[in-house]
């Protein structure tokens, strides 16, 4: 593929968050050949969200179109509950001022171009089936753990949606029922007991639970074990804390647990994760991978790749591109 023929089939990918709006213009090969961010307004009229996507696309239509690049369609991720199918954005916890809202057809009329919109964790399973990790498969399970547990489930380059429009909440599958309560108001999801908030929760009652314990979480807190984060436990597993690694290990138990009910059911071909505490993770791939066996009825658990995410904090922008990306050329070769 020439150059300028890359320049004529860009994409742009739109990511809706609570705070702000990421866009991107990624190219045929999954490149994100450009990109920029404003502010997204939440909490005031439909119309002045809608405004504030609009402004962030027009900023970066306008920024690239003197250099002669220009884009076909548009892909957002927007938070859910949606209804991939028509567009619609029905009562997000982090957008409430989008309730039963029309965006595809919305960003469609005001810029006559094509529009898809799907979930975040949908749309990046996706473009790494298409660009990235999950290049070449065809049952793709892909997870990000960051805050909370988002998941997407890619069949054959498609995603999967289920009959409502609703599958792929792997976050919420529980591996506890006497749990704790998630934010769900289910009892024991995976996202309550391995999600960041969780493993700075975890890290926090031990160290109450034993003052006298030295650990490189505490110094990094400034002694304050109220200021104890999962971003820190990271930090002090990368210096070598045992404590850190003590609070990680028991996390890859848990996910472990979880994966093993994820390949039993799914029997994937491979397991991607994305998110900032995947990548804090990731020195445990390997151990997760082979005590796989011990939590799966599938006699061929080992063999499954577990891979991280092409995309990181990207992920929404190449995710909103896959989804304009034609479905037969997502399937994997």
């Amino acid at each position: 593929m020439t150059d300028s023929s890359k320049q004529t089939n860009l994409v742009l990918g739109v990511d809706i968050g609570g705070t702000k709006v990421a866009v991107g213009l990624v190219d045929a090969e999954g490149k994100i050949v450009t990109q920029g961010r404003a502010p997204m307004v939440a909490h005031d009229t439909p119309e002045a969200a809608l405004k504030a996507v609009m402004g962030a696309i027009d900023s970066i239509a306008a920024s690239t179109a003197a250099s002669g690049k220009t884009f076909q369609s548009i892909g957002i991720c927007a938070p859910g509950p949606l209804d991939p199918k028509t567009g619609v954005v029905l009562n997000p916890p982090n957008l409430p001022c989008w309730r039963n809202f029309p965006l595809a057809q919305r960003i469609a009329d005001a810029y006559h171009l094509p529009v898809k919109v799907d979930n975040d964790a949908n749309a990046a399973a996706l473009a790494e089936t298409r660009w990235g990790a999950a290049r070449g498969y065809h049952y793709v399970f892909y997870s990000t753990i960051g805050t909370g547990i988002g998941t997407g489930i890619v069949l054959d380059g498609r995603i999967y949606h289920g009959n409502t429009g609703s599958a792929g909440e792997g976050g919420h599958v529980s591996i506890d029922y006497r749990g704790p309560v998630c934010n769900c108001g289910k009892l024991g999801c995976i996202e309550i007991l391995a999600a960041g908030p969780a493993i700075g929760k975890r890290a926090r009652a031990k160290l109450a639970a034993d003052s006298s314990r030295h650990s490189a979480i505490l110094e990094l807190a400034k002694g304050d074990v109220a200021a104890v984060t999962s971003e820190l436990v990271g930090k002090a597993f990368a210096a070598g804390d045992p404590l850190a690694r003590e609070v990680l290990q028991e996390t890859v138990e848990l996910l472990t647990v979880w994966l093993g009910n994820i390949v039993d059911l799914f029997d994937p071909d491979v397991l991607v994760m994305g998110g900032g505490v995947a990548a804090m993770l990731s020195p445990f791939f390997g151990e997760i991978k082979n005590r796989l066996p011990d939590w799966c009825v599938n006699p061929r658990a080992a063999e499954i790749p577990l891979v991280m995410a092409r995309y990181g904090a990207d992920a929404g922008i190449a995710g909103g591109a896959a989804l304009c990306s034609e479905s037969s050329s997502s399937a994997a070769h």
